[in-house]
């Protein structure tokens, strides 16, 4: 069984149904603590609470953990362990994103979560050994819509930055490292460059440690 924990409801339904597409039969948990992103965003000490929810989800038979939010990716690998281990949703996207090096446009709602994301894709690419140049790109504003629940403007919002970026300072594959923007990868089909997401490939990760 894989477990999850989320900072947002819609998280939920997204990683359930791609755990049923992924590993059919394979069973799952869910925790949602909205407060915890705000907290972590303020700065408070987080361990503690990630740890009781990993701790909760292991009780009700989860053998591996996934972190959806990536505010909380590093703090959710360091409670992890070799009994349970811990899956940060954007570490299998950042390996992908560093493979071949280059121009890396890191696309993030939350100023929080730059810091935590270009760190893990600067720790994947020395892992790799390969170079990389990390752009930031702040949709200023679309986390607001997030926060309304519109998530359609949400993800134009994402969309338009993305675009932006890409035009004006170019890349060689746009991550976008929050896992509520996935859905904003359609919209950017006909880019000339990959958009990576993390949901599925964090799912990927978890049922393979799963059926370890």
């Amino acid at each position: 069984m894989i477990g999850f924990l989320h900072t947002a409801d819609v998280h939920v339904a997204t990683f359930g149904a791609l755990v049923e597409e992924v590993a059919p039969g394979e069973g799952h948990v869910h925790r949602v603590d909205v407060p915890l992103l705000d907290d972590a965003r303020a700065g408070a000490r987080t361990g503690e609470r990630v740890r009781a929810h990993v701790d909760a989800l292991v009780a009700a038979g989860a053998s591996v953990v996934v972190c959806t939010c990536s505010t909380l990716g590093p703090v959710a690998e360091e409670v992890g362990g070799p009994g349970v281990p811990v899956v940060r949703v954007d570490r299998p996207l950042a390996e992908v994103a560093v493979r071949d090096g280059g121009r890396v446009a890191v696309v993030v709602a939350l100023a929080s979560t730059l810091g935590p994301t270009t760190d893990l894709l600067a720790d994947a690419a020395g892992r790799a050994g390969t170079v990389v140049e990390l752009e930031p790109v702040v949709c200023s504003g679309a986390w607001a819509d997030f926060e309304a629940g519109d998530l359609g403007a949400y993800h134009r919002g994402v969309e338009d930055a993305v675009r932006d970026a890409v035009s004006r300072r170019g890349a060689d594959v746009v991550v976008l490292a929050q896992a509520s923007m996935a859905p904003a990868a359609g919209l950017l089909a006909d880019l000339p460059v990959p958009v990576l997401t993390s949901p599925g490939s964090a799912v990927a990760r978890a049922v393979e440690l799963a059926r370890a």
